[in-house]
């Protein structure tokens, strides 16, 4: 287990209130509910997780409070970190006007016939990892998902099975600690249709509603978002997707440490 680190709200008036009205979370059932988690945690013999207070919330916040869905993602997470040891994710360095990240996710920002999908993962759960920990509004507010599919090849396609997206949707939905509010598929081209049908075989009904497909030049990102958050590639002013790519890079160079001490909590026994 780790250190028991208690969490102190800083959080605005106006958070508290969207706290308490989307996310069932008040001042007084906080400490209640993360007792009750840690606890669950520190009876379980096969799970080693973290127990420290903001850890625990991250999960309470994604499934509003309710301790038994919690328990299940919490438990679902550190399954999925097991069989998947190692995808594509590149949030922007900048939360958009609602306090939500925006995740772009480049699906053929590789060379399928140098890289497997499964290689890129790790890397990028990373990435996503330390994101999710240093802005607690994306804990409150959520994440905005884009999958652009320009360039997208039938290489590609085929790096897709079924399998291989039951796994993604069942981390997005069952496992990350976070709410997603907006999934969108820009640059689609005709022949990923089948792929996206697979994608939303996989969907329980809340996500399913939140998927919107864009044909070419159907979005355009610097319409609906902020200039100063996007790269250039989508319109913005925000440097460049090389520029945010060594920015993480970066980033989890410098989390090494902190890596490792994650690496030590995990299922003791997949089920």
């Amino acid at each position: 287990m780790s250190t028991l680190n208690k969490y102190t709200c800083q959080l605005s008036s106006e958070e508290k209130i969207y706290l308490a009205a989307n996310l069932n979370e008040t001042d007084e059932i906080r400490p209640i509910k993360i007792a009750e988690i840690r606890q669950w945690i520190i009876q379980n013999n096969d799970l080693h997780a973290p127990t420290d207070d903001f850890f625990i919330l991250r999960f309470l916040r994604a499934c509003k409070f309710n301790v038994e869905k919690t328990k299940s993602k919490l438990w679902n997470y550190y399954k999925q970190r097991a069989n998947l040891p190692e995808w594509v994710f590149l949030p922007l360095r900048k939360l958009d006007n609602q306090g939500r990240m925006i995740v772009i996710i480049r699906v053929a920002a590789h060379s399928p016939s140098r890289h497997k999908m499964s290689d890129m993962l790790k890397a990028s759960l990373m990435i996503l990892d330390v994101a999710l920990r240093d802005h607690e509004s994306v804990t409150i507010y959520g994440v905005t998902s884009i999958l652009d599919l320009d360039n997208i090849t039938y290489e590609h396609v085929l790096q897709l099975p079924p399998n291989v997206i039951r796994n993604l949707v069942h981390a997005w939905q069952g496992c990350y600690p976070v709410r997603i509010y907006s999934l969108d598929f820009i640059n689609a081209h005709r022949f990923v249709n089948t792929v996206l049908n697979i994608f939303r075989s996989f969907m329980n009904k809340k996500l399913k509603q939140r998927v919107h497909v864009h044909s070419r030049d159907k979005l355009k990102l610097h319409e609906t978002l902020p200039k100063n958050i996007l790269p250039k590639e989508y319109g913005g002013t925000n440097g460049t997707i090389k520029e945010l790519s060594e920015y993480w890079k970066h980033v989890v160079e410098e989390n090494q440490e902190w890596f490792i001490e994650e690496e030590k909590y995990k299922l003791t026994l997949i089920k």
